[in-house]
């Protein structure tokens, strides 16, 4: 009986050597550590009915077989080192719907076990690594509002990855990346009011295209030079 428990752990063991999934390996071993326990049982059990049968005999000290200490397999993702470099994936697509956004990053070969994912209520940190001997990171400093991190969810598909933010309070986004109302003017009650004016028509400008732009300096320099047109001049 023990040399077919042998044989098995034998077969086990070379089955370990050639798994390459963390769970598959950690499966095995377990088995193997049970097999191991069965195997030094049953080594007992023979011996103790080879002492009885031998009356006449003294009997001997049995020494039980020392059972191997497996070596540990760590089913934890991957924690990034401070030195690996990653290529940003500035470059991805989403949607949403009144509970959640979706953001989908083309991506192929990605293995979900070799992912690190940082969900915060206001930010996204997807790193991934190895991917066709290169590491990816696809991160979102500031949301447009708050998510649920501990709802967040990323599905690895064969050419794409797609990550879930269920929002905190339901609602439209006008975008995925947090933006500050520039066109609103900063005006402080106790200071200059044209201060704030002037800083919204410094936005405008740097935010506006080319003709936004040439309207933007006509009327700033036509205010200057007290040519400036009555704005309601045709309502009247």
């Amino acid at each position: 009986m023990a040399d077919d428990f042998m044989l098995d752990l034998a077969e086990l063991r070379n089955i370990r050597n050639i798994a390459k999934r963390p769970r598959v390996v950690s499966l095995i071993s377990s088995e193997i550590r049970k097999l191991e326990k069965v195997i030094c049982l049953t080594l007992a059990e023979e011996a103790g009915s080879t002492v009885t049968s031998q009356t006449q005999t003294p009997s001997p000290t049995l020494t039980p077989t020392p059972t191997p200490t497996p070596t540990p397999i760590s089913t934890a993702k991957m924690v990034s080192n401070p030195a690996v470099n990653y290529l940003t994936l500035g470059s991805f697509s989403w949607e949403q719907d009144n509970d959640k956004v979706k953001i989908y990053v083309t991506l192929e070969g990605v293995d979900q076990e070799k992912m690190e994912v940082v969900f915060k209520p206001m930010s996204v940190d997807v790193k991934f690594h190895d991917v066709q001997g290169k590491n990816y990171r696809c991160a979102i400093p500031k949301l447009n509002k708050e998510i649920v991190p501990e709802k967040c969810k990323v599905v690895v598909k064969p050419t794409r990855v797609i990550i879930t933010l269920p929002k905190a309070s339901k609602g439209n986004w006008l975008d995925l990346h947090f933006k500050e109302d520039k066109l609103k003017p900063n005006v402080d009650k106790g200071g200059d009011p044209m201060a704030g004016i002037m800083d919204l028509m410094k936005n405008m400008y740097e935010e506006g295209d080319d003709e936004m732009k040439k309207t933007i300096a006509k009327a700033w320099t036509d205010a200057r030079s007290g040519k400036a047109a009555d704005p309601l001049k045709e309502y009247r």
